[in-house]
């Protein structure tokens, strides 16, 4: 499909995606050290820019084709997190290594609609991942609706809900 708005994937710089996510955190180094740990991609070292004090205003790591980029919150600024989505070979090895480096599992890994398995984490900064493993042959579940669990949308509700109080 293309646009007459959106660049197209082939032209944009350095074999980038036309959109990536940008978070602003408290910690941004610590940020990029865990998705760079638990995903096992190293940060794009020229693009890391520190401020005189210290704290980033800008950092980022490549996941596949896309660009995830962080800073650091300043004095005044809201925190950013974000909600990512992003595939993975394995779910379970993906929150294993997330959870030993701070997170918090929100979803276990659970099929879902399109022969694939969904997880979801917490990571320390308040980002929600919505992790998904191609799961081919695997049946859909049934909905909540029809008597199936309700797994999929209650861990999310109860994750954003807690979220807001804090």
């Amino acid at each position: 499909m293309t646009s007459e708005i959106l660049l197209p994937r082939d032209s944009v710089p350095a074999a980038g995606a036309v959109l990536n996510p940008f978070v602003i955190v408290d910690d941004a180094a610590g940020f990029v050290d865990f998705v760079s740990d638990v995903f096992g991609v190293d940060e794009t070292v020229e693009a890391r820019t520190p401020m005189p004090d210290g704290r980033l205003i800008h950092a980022q790591l490549r996941l596949g084709s896309v660009d995830l980029m962080a800073a650091d919150r300043l004095d005044g600024w809201p925190l950013r997190p974000g909600l990512l989505q992003i595939w993975v070979r394995a779910v379970a090895t993906v929150l294993d290594r997330a959870r030993n480096r701070g997170a918090t599992t929100i979803t276990e890994p659970t099929p879902f609609y399109g022969e694939s398995t969904l997880g979801r984490m917490l990571d320390p900064w308040q980002n929600i991942w919505w992790l998904w493993e191609p799961a081919p042959g695997q049946p859909d579940p049934a909905p909540s609706w029809d008597g199936g669990s309700d797994a999929v949308f209650a861990t999310l509700d109860t994750a954003l809900k807690s979220l807001a109080t804090r």
